[in-house]
């Protein structure tokens, strides 16, 4: 039986494997792809390495096969034996395209923070138990806010006195990584509701980039030359445009978020939210109100026509239907509202 994988390199060249199986080792593989690669020779160099590998290999070492398998004077270029391991796992997990999928798009008006995160889990878990289509979904924010990563201590990243006297409400997202600082009208936030067969075969770091990669594509064709800065930046000549977070559900769907500036508040910014001298410095800035640059400039568009033009970049690359939160949907988040995301002991479970 001959099982089929690809993997679109971010910002790089299609990678695709064709492997047959035979008591629980690979027994043939054929690679092929748009990527350039001398000497000629080289492309049965990665194939033959990888024969005899066992089916349950992780990436690290079917990438460590493939290296000891090249010429001494291999050249890659548009791929890397990392990527030609993705797209392997992906034909051995059984993983899906972005194609074979009915994606919809959820676009609602302003929302508090507090029913955006619990939204999130929702409609996650929603795709999570197949209830619900692949989804996109734009958030709309009624109010300021700063939400904090699920594992960040509310001390140590925000000033609540600033923000309680500015109207900036502090909230606790479920995904991981740093406190993001919105305002209406001033971000373009949005989520990626995706099954898990989508990312299927990769690690959580290389699923980063893959569900970064479309937007990177539509913010090219919005003019700018944007790329993926691991592991969860988006970045441009103009410098940092925004950054993702992601969560694994129970059954293995994935919610991956992304907030991009448009036109912050520096200084409001600066006021609320407690930016380390250790974690700057390794961005080689000396302020927070310089780690991000605004859509607005970089774009010269209204907001609403960048969202628009976004929804439009994956449309037609996967197509995208229009959808709604359902009555039963918006019920369960009202709950969670109150059940765990308003509480104390959320909020505050890392002081």
């Amino acid at each position: 039986m001959v099982v089929h994988g690809e993997y679109k390199v971010p910002g790089g060249k299609l990678v695709v494997v064709d492997v047959e199986v035979a008591g629980g080792r690979l027994s043939d593989v054929r690679l092929s792809g748009d990527f350039f690669l001398e000497p000629d020779e080289a492309l049965e160099s990665i194939n033959d390495s990888l024969v005899g590998a066992p089916v349950d290999a992780d990436g690290a070492q079917l990438a460590a096969r493939i290296r000891g398998g090249l010429p001494a004077d291999a050249r890659l270029v548009g791929f890397s034996a990392e990527s030609v391991a993705v797209a392997l796992r992906r034909a051995l997990t059984r993983a899906s395209d972005w194609g074979e999928h009915r994606w919809g798009l959820v676009h609602d008006g302003p929302q508090s923070p507090l029913m955006h995160m619990a939204l999130d889990q929702v409609l996650a878990e929603e795709v999570d138990a197949g209830r619900r289509e692949p989804t996109l979904r734009f958030w709309e924010w009624a109010t300021p806010a700063v939400i904090i990563g699920s594992f960040q201590s509310v001390r140590n990243e925000v000033d609540v006195v600033a923000a309680r006297r500015l109207g900036v409400d502090v909230v606790r997202r479920i995904t991981g990584g740093g406190a993001m600082f919105v305002e209406p009208g001033n971000t373009v936030t949005y989520s990626l509701y995706a099954p898990a067969s989508l990312v299927a075969g990769m690690s959580t770091a290389e699923s980063y980039a893959f569900l970064d990669d479309w937007v990177l594509g539509a913010l090219g064709d919005l003019g700018l030359n944007a790329w993926y800065q691991p592991i969860n930046d988006i970045t441009s000549d103009g410098g940092k445009i925004g950054g993702a977070a992601q969560k694994r559900m129970r059954g293995g769907a994935v919610l991956h978020h992304v907030t991009m500036s448009y036109s912050i508040d520096a200084a409001r910014m600066g006021e609320v939210l407690r930016v380390g001298r250790e974690k700057l410095s390794d961005k080689g800035v000396a302020s927070a109100a310089k780690r991000v640059d605004p859509l607005a400039r970089q774009t010269g568009l209204a907001r609403e026509v960048v969202i628009d033009r976004l929804a439009a970049g994956f449309r037609s690359r996967f197509g995208l239907s229009a959808g709604e939160v359902t009555e039963g949907e918006w019920a369960r988040a009202r709950e969670l509202v109150e059940a765990k995301f308003a509480t104390p002991e959320w909020l505050e479970r890392v002081p």
